[in-house]
């Protein structure tokens, strides 16, 4: 696998970005498609993910063919076809409609730190996928995700909590997210070794 970077994000073959900004030892998988959208420190996805308007957090780990904010039509006008705002490319005396464009771009994606997105997930724009919650492979979520849990259907049901409550709780606040690369070394044994509440014992007392 090749090295990973603090400086640029690694970028595999037939990649297209837009507008987009990725932290330290981003990883954005081949023939992707990321437009408008933000990547923090460590997080990645893998093959033909298309990533639109969306603010991605820390240490998510998106999955192959994962689609992230997809966009919608004008269901409410007499025609949901792309000549309604793509009008450039049909007719020379016209532009693009801007305003539409701009109402797509607004409505933001979230996914939280520590999040698995699976194979195939779709997540429609404004939804919120919580801290450490784990969505299903080819679920549709439509509705936020609280933190910790872990949903999955279509649309998106809860199947179980990841953690208890008060653990999802304390690992928030813990936050361990934020340390930098020399801490997260150092704890490297323990995230490998200890499960979820040993590991809150050592490092949040």
């Amino acid at each position: 696998m090749p090295k990973l970077s603090s400086v640029e994000p690694l970028i595999h073959p037939g990649c297209n970005l837009t507008n987009s900004s990725f932290g330290a030892y981003v990883e954005i998988g081949a023939d992707t498609r990321v437009a408008h959208s933000s990547f923090g420190d460590y997080s990645y996805c893998d093959r033909m993910c298309d990533i639109a308007n969306a603010e991605i957090g820390k240490f998510a780990n998106i999955a192959s063919a994962v689609r992230i904010g997809a966009t919608d039509h004008p269901m409410e006008k007499a025609s949901l076809h792309h000549f309604l705002y793509r009008s450039a490319s049909y007719w020379e005396d016209v532009e693009d409609d801007a305003d539409w464009f701009a109402h797509r771009k607004s409505r933001r994606a979230t996914i939280g730190h520590d999040t698995w997105i699976g194979h195939g997930a779709l997540i429609k724009p404004e939804v919120t996928i919580g801290h450490g919650a784990v969505v299903a492979s080819g679920t549709v979520v439509t509705k936020d995700v609280a933190p910790y849990t872990i949903v999955g259907g279509n649309t998106a049901r809860l199947i179980r909590r990841r953690y208890p409550e008060e653990v999802a709780e304390r690992m928030m606040a813990l936050g361990w997210w934020d340390w930098d690369h020399a801490t997260l070394r150092a704890a490297l044994p323990d995230f490998r070794a200890l499960k979820a509440e040993a590991f809150l014992e050592k490092y949040a007392g």
